[in-house]
């Protein structure tokens, strides 16, 4: 565990030893995806494909998935009035 000092921008900069457990340091261009769980918040290195490399299949997939996660959630907010 190690504190970290936030800038008024939101910046924060891993110590050393924290991005090289995480792998962070031999990556060009390192992706994180930050999200917040339990009150704190949980860090965790992400990868960006370019979509042209996804097959079809793959994106519709996404899309069908992110379509019924959204129906969920509009009954949801049905139910909440």
């Amino acid at each position: 565990m190690t504190t970290l000092i936030m800038t008024k921008r939101g910046g924060v900069t891993l110590p050393p030893a924290l991005r090289r457990s995480m792998g962070l340091d031999r990556l060009r261009n390192p992706l994180l995806i930050a999200e917040e769980r339990d009150g704190g918040v949980f860090l965790q290195p992400a990868t960006a494909l370019p979509v042209r490399n996804l097959s079809r299949k793959q994106i519709q997939a996404w899309i069908k998935d992110d379509e019924a996660g959204m129906a969920e959630f509009r009954a949801g907010a049905k139910k909440a009035r």
